[in-house]
């Protein structure tokens, strides 16, 4: 009996507690922003404190008026009118929100030395309330933080208002605005000292985007924090500059350093449709003396292909832009008719120019044991090169918007002792737009030339193939180019393939995709191949993986559907 007494009165609660849920207000008379501000101030209000009462509607009209006196309105009237909804009790609250006050006054002044500053100057012009306009509250707070703000960004750290008030008189719709900024001194920053590093001096001054005596800016800072993180020294940075240390116009900063890991190696297991399944892993040392010179090493094993690369980075005086690279490459590949073993040894000099290309000299020997088709033979190369190129996007694992570009040059003659003559260039552009955050659209260009009229002097790692993941989908990897009289693939001297796709989110992470590729790699005359398909892609959090379903238009005698699988950057 005490358990079903128990039961209805639970019920019983229940229903009361659904019934008041069910009670509302509701208004009329004002529509945009006067709604939506009257809404975020009755927010507050839950559906049980609705009631009948005088004492509660007092307290919606005080809350309304609140309401419309911070968007200029101070003449308001309302008048309530109790309703019923079924069970549900309604309180209508009819509005008429007269007209706004206007401002009559705009005392507004800049003080100190911001007045000569060209962005408090732009700040005054833009966000400023001016006479004549509707006295908003909320446009007249947004310019007194966006004051401060700007303050604490470039270093007025005695920043105040000396005066902030706004005088209305509802009567006669005019209102005054005053509001002095005492902006005070800009400071300086002071002594910068670095602590905790394992790397000289030295090379963490050429870090800094400023130096002591320099105007404080928060902008700096982030930069100067971008660079030492870009440096794959630190496991962690933190920048100390507190303005409570401030001390005659200047700001000390200490910058605390923790060295990173000495040593990460990374392994892993992975599938392309291009090389098959996959194990890599790499080895990396971010730092091996106190100089910054790091190390780095990548093994990869595939069926078809296997390669081991390592690498010896010393930076210069701008350690962040211009550094020296020795690399030494080990590859095999046995791929359709090709069946190579080939050596890289190169230096290189890097250099980031102030237009954000990156500009590259170097200097390879490469020495190549191949069969490709029916010909067996060795290459010995010294191949003198340069490189442009640039990569930029707004971010995350599919950005909407991104562009690529790489030239590269590379020479071979006899007279400093190659096997032969030529020239090779090669250029790859891409771009990814957005029509909406929901649509996205990417072209990518590739093309390449041998400045040599044999194609049996050159070795295979030099010659153009196409088709596969990145270049032609819906055929096999490496499969387009020249072949000879046993059908065998001997590569090309030209190479030139073109990637059009279209993404459309389907939901959070995942797009589907369509596209269409275009291309061939030829000797004498170009064999042009296209394809069409469609795909999914998952911005996942290790980079975009895409699959592919891609028709080969030109295959013989029919066209053939082939499954595409890949995991990294899209250009």
């Amino acid at each position: 009996m005490n358990l079903l007494l128990l039961c209805v009165l639970l019920a019983t609660m229940l229903f009361s507690v659904k019934a008041q849920a069910a009670n509302r207000i509701e208004f009329t008379g004002v529509t945009l922003e006067r709604r939506q501000n009257i809404e975020l101030y009755l927010s507050a209000i839950s559906p049980a404190q609705i009631n009948k009462s005088a004492r509660f509607k007092n307290r919606v009209a005080r809350e309304i008026k609140q309401a419309l006196r911070g968007l200029g309105y101070y003449q308001v009237l309302i008048e309530f009118e109790d309703k019923s909804d079924g069970k549900d009790y309604v309180l209508l609250a009819k509005i008429t929100a007269g007209k706004y006050v206007f401002i009559e006054v705009a005392d507004l002044q800049l003080n100190g030395e911001a007045v000569r500053d060209a962005e408090f100057l732009a700040l005054q012009k833009a966000k400023a309330p001016r006479k004549g306009e509707r006295m908003h509250h909320g446009i007249y707070e947004d310019y007194k933080k966006a004051l401060l703000s700007l303050s604490h960004r470039k270093g007025y750290f005695d920043a105040e208002f000396s005066r902030a008030e706004l005088e209305v008189t509802p009567g006669d719709r005019r209102g005054k605005m005053h509001l002095h900024f005492q902006s005070g001194p800009r400071y300086r920053f002071g002594e910068i000292k670095f602590v905790g590093g394992q790397i000289r001096d030295a090379r963490l001054q050429t870090l800094l985007p400023f130096k002591s005596g320099d105007f404080y800016s928060a902008e700096r800072l982030a930069k100067l924090s971008q660079n030492l993180a870009n440096t794959l020294w630190f496991g962690s940075v933190d920048l100390i500059a507190d303005p409570d240390n401030r001390k005659d116009g200047a700001l000390p900063l200490t910058i605390e350093l923790q060295p990173a890991v000495k040593n990460t190696v990374e392994t892993g297991i992975g599938y392309a449709t291009d090389v098959g399944a996959r194990i890599k892993t790499s080895w990396f040392k971010p730092w091996v003396n106190d100089r910054g010179h790091s190390l780095n090493a990548d093994l990869a094993l595939s069926q078809r292909e296997q390669y081991l690369e390592t690498s010896y980075k010393f930076p210069l005086r701008d350690v962040a832009n211009d550094y020296y690279q020795l690399s030494f490459g080990y590859k095999n590949k046995d791929l359709l008719d090709t069946d190579s073993t080939s050596y890289n040894l190169k230096g290189e000099r890097h250099w980031l120019l102030s237009n954000q290309w990156q500009r590259t000299l170097s200097l390879r020997w490469l020495y190549e044991d191949y069969v490709q088709g029916a010909q067996r033979d060795t290459s010995n190369l010294v191949l003198p090169g340069f490189a442009f190129s640039r990569n930029r996007d707004t971010g995350g694992s599919m950005p909407l918007d991104a562009d690529n570009y790489l030239l590269s040059v590379e020479a071979a003659n006899t007279s400093w002792g190659s096997d032969t003559d030529f020239v090779r260039l090669y250029g790859r552009a891409g771009w990814i737009g957005s029509f909406s955050e929901d649509q996205r659209w990417l072209v990518r260009l590739d093309a390449g030339a041998i400045l040599q009229e044999q194609i049996a002097n050159i070795p295979p790692s030099l010659r153009f193939f196409a088709g596969g993941d990145s270049s032609l989908r819906g055929y096999g990897y490496q499969t387009l180019a020249p072949v000879n009289d046993k059908q065998e693939l001997i590569g090309g001297i030209r190479l030139a393939t073109v990637n059009l796709e279209y993404q459309h989110r389907v939901k959070g992470d995942w797009w589907l995709a369509l596209f269409t590729d275009y291309g061939s790699a030829w000797n004498d005359q170009p064999d042009w191949k296209q394809s069409v398909g469609i795909g999914a892609r998952w911005a996942s959090p290790v980079g975009p993986i895409r699959l592919d379903l891609a028709y080969g238009l030109d295959h013989e005698p029919n066209g053939r559907f082939r499954i595409h699988f890949t995991l990294g950057p899209e250009l």
